[in-house]
């Protein structure tokens, strides 16, 4: 038995007036999905603890079957490991975003947050700007590390963790009081704009027609985090394909292995088929018992406030993902197990993570369940199974209990 995950990350939403009450993954186009859901178990899962702030670090641990309660340290820290930093007990992780605030004449404090992704800035663009802060932020207690697209790295030596905002839940508002109080940080991210705002680079993004890439925000601390082996505690050989440094530093921690996948990057134009064709590899051909495919297009979507890319990726992953794993992997004869769900969703209209419990579709290729016409939010709504500890829906997906 063969067994995937397939994470579309920040899939689930709300009912839009604009689409007539629908929402984004109900008015979504997903024949796959929903052939699936005609024989599948459908239900709710909580993944974020209540107590917890829903993020997708959070979220992503528990749909791999980690109490985040017990394993969480933090964002930052799972990225450092996907990038190969090696931190000390005593160091701390920061993300750093570029982001794109408003450029009016004022103090930084009363600028406008914009864009989290500089529009979904590319990893080259970024690594040039990432190297201009490294030069007029230098510090022996601060060091920058690039990473993908506007995900960056920065690490503290000897810090502690505070409470930090991320970036995309205060989209369109005035940054003020969402400020870091430690005044060596608040003081980076005001040269950051300094350093950033006429950067060559910059200046022929806006020609483009493209955000400039503008400041830095720190967010996400944690220290080293500690995770223990996905084989040790499932028994299955396992292999993570995800553009995003969280997911794979996720996977570094858990001793799994990462297919990198060219074109992929995180964004809605990302390498969908691509991603899917390395899943069913790694399960057919190369030995692996489980595959973790995660994408990030749709929670993108869901932070641009764009309602037709989110429905457009929701469509990605139907015929670009789903499709292609469930056709490969019967056209090769293995049996197989695979659960569909989002993380958190990413409601179109406040454009940031909720704690909502999230839809998830269970397959198992070996026996058909009655299940639903369509596979949505109301659907799943509608069975009423709901895993409150959503981290143990692993062990259902495996046929098996996991310490």
């Amino acid at each position: 038995m063969k067994y995937i995950v397939v994470l579309s990350d920040g899939m689930a939403g709300r009912p839009l007036k604009e689409l007539g009450g629908k929402t984004t993954l109900e008015a979504a186009d997903t024949p796959v999905m929903d052939a699936l859901s005609k024989v599948s178990e459908l239900g709710m899962a909580s993944m974020v603890p209540e107590d917890m702030a829903p993020g997708s670090d959070t979220a992503n641990l528990a749909v791999m079957g980690y109490d985040p309660k017990l394993y969480y340290t933090g964002r930052s820290p799972l990225e450092a490991l996907s990038i190969g930093v090696r931190m000390e007990d005593t160091d701390v992780s920061f993300r750093c975003n570029l982001v794109t605030l408003s450029e009016e004449d004022c103090p930084y404090e009363e600028r406008v947050i914009l864009d989290h992704s500089s529009d979904e800035i590319s990893t080259e663009d970024a690594s040039i700007l990432l190297e201009a802060l490294k030069s007029g932020l230098k510090s022996e207690r601060y060091k920058f590390y690039a990473g993908t697209s506007y995900r960056h790295l920065l690490i503290e030596k000897g810090g502690k963790v505070s409470e930090l905002t991320p970036p995309h839940d205060i989209l369109t508002k005035q940054i003020g009081e969402y400020l870091p109080e430690d005044k060596t940080l608040l003081e980076m991210m005001k040269k950051s704009y300094g350093i950033l705002e006429n950067h060559p680079l910059n200046v022929s993004r806006r020609k483009q027609g493209l955000k400039p890439a503008n400041s830095a925000w720190f967010w996400g601390a944690g220290k080293r985090p500690a995770l223990t082996s996905f084989e040790a505690r499932t028994g299955k050989k396992g292999v993570m394909i995800s553009a995003v440094d969280l997911l794979k530093g996720i996977a570094v921690g858990a001793d799994m292995e990462r297919i990198i996948v060219d074109g992929a990057n995180g964004g809605l134009h990302t390498n969908y088929a691509g991603k899917a064709k390395a899943a069913v590899n790694a399960l057919v051909n190369d030995g692996y018992d489980f595959a973790y495919i995660h994408i990030e297009a749709p929670d993108e979507m869901g932070h641009q406030g764009n309602i037709s890319d989110k429905i457009s990726a929701i469509e990605h992953v139907d015929r670009e993902i789903l499709k292609i794993v469930t056709e490969g992997l019967r056209e090769a004869g293995e049996d197989y197990r695979l659960l569909l769900l989002p993380d958190h969703p990413t409601p179109i209209e406040v454009r940031t993570h909720t704690g909502d419990a999230v839809p998830y579709l269970l397959y198992d290729s070996t026996r058909k369940t009655e299940g639903k016409a369509a596979y949505n939010e109301k659907t799943a709504a509608q069975t009423g199974k709901n895993w409150p500890d959503g981290f143990k829906l692993l062990g259902h997906l495996l046929q098996e209990d996991i310490c």
